[in-house]
């Protein structure tokens, strides 16, 4: 008889003696086996401490309380959990995981719509954090059927950009970091607040895309963001968040500055521009895109960027 390389031998003399040996070794052995078994499941598996959280789509999620393994579905994901100190920990990211640099040597798992699930598997992770719901709906039972967790962020202003970091921090074990980088944001976005507090807002058209004309509508974090910056978004009352105009729409919009959301297909105003006070007075202004397309400390960059280019004598 084994346990933990204990090896039990009994001779057949002295009974007495014997079964009262026995009893004492037996004792000893229940109590070995208890010890090195406590904690792990039917199957012998060690049992992990979980606890439950809510994620932003206000679903209950059971996740460990030390989270080693992850797997990021978002650029806007991976740059987040490199910012709040938990970098080591991603196992996996998307082909469009570029910042930070170190991103780009993490284990690829396709793109974002369409990840590899048998990769995602095997890689073992105790969470996949994603951006959206339609993204979620595509793969969220087979992951789960794999015991492997879903989680989903999905802020839509600055404070839930805030919060959905302080979160990340507290879910992977990283509040110092994240307080910092929370304290060193708030700052800067309050810099910003001081330098335009006063000043009259400039009406700012944010092209999203050339080609069919895409730009963002009240449900759109970046909506918030021009307004930080001094200016006040001529489609602040469109609904949805990144909403498709008409060029009869757009023509009345008048803008005094456009903001391109700056790639390879969208580094000019689309035509029905032409006659706007933005054009005629030369206040075109590119930001990159990664910068305004992903809800992460660089919005703060994005920030700065608009604020200086509305208002250039305050900053």
């Amino acid at each position: 008889m084994n346990c933990h390389g204990l090896r039990l031998d009994f001779k057949a003399s002295d009974h007495g003696t014997h079964v009262k040996t026995l009893t004492a070794v037996v004792l000893i052995f229940l109590i070995l086996c208890f010890d090195g078994c406590r904690g792990r499941g039917a199957e012998g598996v060690k049992a992990v401490e979980t606890r439950e959280v809510t994620d932003d789509l206000g679903r209950k999620v059971s996740l460990p309380v030390k989270i080693t393994r992850v797997v990021s579905l978002a650029p806007s994901l991976t740059e987040n959990i490199f910012a709040v100190g938990a970098g080591d920990r991603l196992v996996g990211d998307t082909t469009y995981c570029n910042y930070p640099e170190e991103a780009k040597y993490v284990q690829k798992v396709g793109d974002t719509i369409t990840p590899n699930l048998e990769t995602i598997v095997a890689l073992k992770p105790d969470v996949v954090f994603v951006s959206t719901a339609s993204q979620l709906e595509s793969f969220k039972n087979v992951l789960e059927q794999n015991h492997i967790a879903v989680y989903v962020t999905n802020p839509n202003s600055l404070d839930s950009v805030l919060s959905d970091l302080r979160t990340l921090g507290d879910l992977l074990g990283t509040l110092d970091r994240t307080s910092e980088l929370l304290n060193e944001m708030q700052e800067r976005l309050s810099g910003v607040s001081e330098g335009v507090q006063g000043e009259k807002p400039v009406l700012v058209f944010v092209q999203i895309s050339k080609e069919p004309l895409f730009t963002i509508g009240k449900g759109s974090f970046l909506t918030e963001l021009v307004g930080k910056a001094g200016g006040r978004s001529v489609t602040s009352d469109v609904t949805g968040g990144y909403p498709k105009l008409s060029k009869e729409t757009a023509l009345a919009l008048n803008p005094e500055v456009i903001i391109l959301s700056d790639s390879e297909d969208n580094r000019e105003p689309n035509e029905v521009f032409r006659n706007s006070p933005a054009v005629k007075n030369g206040r075109v202004y590119r930001v990159n895109a990664d910068l305004l397309s992903r809800p992460g400390p660089r919005l703060v960059d994005a920030l700065e960027q608009i604020a200086r280019d509305l208002h250039p004598e305050k900053f």
